[in-house]
């Protein structure tokens, strides 16, 4: 393979992966195509942006005639799809919005690779990345394998759900050559603040509040960024066609025993008092859905793959604590929204 498609490579998890790929194989052709909506940040990717293998794209995923010309202009050989609404507080103010992108999108997607690959799939792959929400909550006990059923609670997931069922039903109904991999919660450097860790560590910096969900006691599986990166690597090359994976840091946590690690960390890097920033834990209402706990058996990925996390969560942690505190204008620039002109910028 040797042109690769990367959609969503502005987000969060999109820049590590585009980072990965950019300098990983110099061999190859990869085009990161973005919309740059709010999540979407191109001073994520800023290091790699004048690299001779790499080309960014500004566009629409949701944009039926726009993918499909992209297709036909550069003939990709492989796509990596991460280009998702994905919070799930807006997916329940905006559920619309998240069908539009997460299943029009995919679909726009799925149909410019089968047209743009016809009959001849030798050597092509369609790479879907997915969440562990669409299968639901579990209880005390259990894991999340491949074969758990679907059971989405939120808006989100539902998307996300039917987006996975469609690249399925491409690869049994076309011949699509697929892989799906369903991942825990992220963390790590140039997550935008809007999310659990990069909210608080913002919000201890500002001494604002840190508004934790019902009684905290929602759990949920971490896994380092950069570790996912490597995963997608790994399962892009060496993963089989029309198979499913499961990539978490069989690391669960409840909620707020991370914010009061992350809070006992903070005081510990800003020099306060051991407990100042615990002081700002503040309960708030229950968000309607709330799946009670996550957590991913990884062993499928490990045992046929051979992937497995290289951090623990304590030093993943301190490295995205260390990461946000170096990079003050960062994200400032996020905070302000002041990131969004980067475009203009730098391409106009």
């Amino acid at each position: 393979m040797h042109k690769i498609l990367i959609t969503g490579g502005a987000g969060f998890i999109g820049s590590h992966v585009v980072r990965r790929f950019v300098t990983q194989y110099p061999e190859y052709q990869i085009f990161n195509l973005d919309a740059l909506t709010y999540a979407g940040n191109l001073e994520n990717i800023a290091d790699i942006e004048n690299a001779p293998n790499y080309h960014f794209v500004k566009g629409d995923i949701t944009a039926a005639d726009f993918v499909m010309d992209l297709f036909q202009k550069h003939h990709f050989d492989g796509v990596i799809h991460l280009a998702a609404e994905s919070h799930v507080d807006r997916s329940i103010s905006d559920p619309l919005a998240f069908v539009k992108t997460n299943v029009i999108g995919t679909m726009n997607l799925l149909n410019a690779a089968k047209s743009s690959w016809k009959d001849h799939f030798e050597g092509k792959r369609f790479y879907h990345v997915s969440t562990d929400e669409v299968y639901g909550s579990l209880g005390a006990t259990g894991l999340f394998t491949e074969t758990t059923p679907y059971d989405p609670n939120s808006p989100y997931s539902a998307s996300k759900a039917s987006s996975d069922h469609f690249v399925r039903a491409y690869g049994e109904t076309y011949g699509l050559p697929y892989v799906i991999t369903n991942c825990s919660n992220n963390y790590g450097p140039n997550h935008f603040p809007e999310k659990l860790i990069p909210l608080f560590i913002n919000n201890i910096i500002n001494n604002k509040p840190l508004p934790v969900y019902g009684d905290g006691n929602y759990t949920r599986d971490w896994l380092y960024v950069i570790d996912h990166a490597m995963a997608i690597d790994l399962v892009f090359h060496q993963g089989k066609n029309h198979e499913t994976y499961n990539i978490g840091g069989f690391n669960e946590w409840k909620n707020i025993d991370l914010v009061r690690l992350l809070c006992q960390k903070m005081d510990a890097k800003l020099g306060r008092l051991e407990g100042t920033s615990e002081k700002l834990i503040t309960y708030v209402k229950d968000r309607p859905g709330h799946d009670l706990r996550y957590a991913i058996d990884a062993s499928k990925i490990h045992r046929e793959l051979g992937w497995q996390p290289t951090v623990t969560f304590e030093e993943g942690l301190e490295k995205t604590i260390d990461w946000f505190l170096a990079n003050e204008a960062w994200l400032a620039n996020v905070t302000s929204g002041a990131y969004q002109k980067y475009y203009e910028q730098q391409y106009q």
